[in-house]
């Protein structure tokens, strides 16, 4: 191999597989910084690239549009949440209280923590397409699996399993919608009183439950 050859696959000390990687993770903080403060339906393809300092080229090497940008975003802010919520979770086991609340200390801190996840986890993907809307139903009963893996499983009958499944359900919904109308600005409760709340109500639910014949 040539050295004209090895320079045109190398530059910096990066192969073009590594430059193409890192051009696509300064679109995914593009798209952050710009779907997480003006909105998804106000940012252009143009915008984006202007903002990551890359031409449309690019931009079409890793995403096939607009839309897809936002499930790359959206998808990537979601792994990182879900493993550091289950990794917390999982460093206060086996007590299952102490299980609950570090878990949702660091999810609600996360999100409360960067107004334009908040925004874009929150509130942005909500309708943005059809897909968009499957991958966030998606999320939430992941979310919920979680919880009910924290709590799980019960004693008693198989209909235990049916009742913790809802319930986790409707415990991660709660949560979702308190997070949207706080980050929406119609609550005023501190980051540590929706700690305190969203705490409560999963203890309660978790007693509950646990208690049923």
């Amino acid at each position: 191999m040539t050295g004209t050859q090895t320079a045109g696959r190398r530059y910096g000390g990066r192969d073009a597989a590594q430059r193409q990687q890192e051009r696509r993770t300064r679109l995914i903080q593009a798209g952050l910084d710009l779907f997480g403060t003006v909105g998804y339906a106000s940012t252009s393809v143009k915008q984006v690239c202007s903002h990551a300092g890359l031409t449309e080229r690019y931009f079409y090497e890793s995403f096939r549009d607009r839309e897809d940008l936002l499930a790359g975003v959206y998808n990537e802010l979601i792994t990182t949440i879900s493993a550091e919520t289950a990794q917390a979770a999982a460093a206060a086991a086996p007590d299952v209280d102490a299980q609950l609340r570090a878990g949702l200390e660091v999810f609600i801190r996360t999100l409360a923590g960067d107004a334009r996840i908040a925004r874009l986890v929150l509130i942005e993907v909500v309708g943005a397409s059809p897909r968009l809307e499957v991958r966030r139903r998606e999320v939430l009963h992941e979310f919920a699996a979680m919880v009910a893996a924290v709590v799980g499983p019960l004693p008693g009958p198989e209909a235990s399993s049916s009742r913790l499944t809802m319930t986790a359900m409707s415990l991660v919904g709660g949560v979702n919608e308190l997070l949207v109308d706080w980050t929406l600005g119609h609550q005023n409760a501190t980051v540590e009183e929706l700690i305190d709340l969203c705490y409560t109500l999963f203890i309660a639910a978790y007693r509950a439950i646990s208690d049923q014949p």
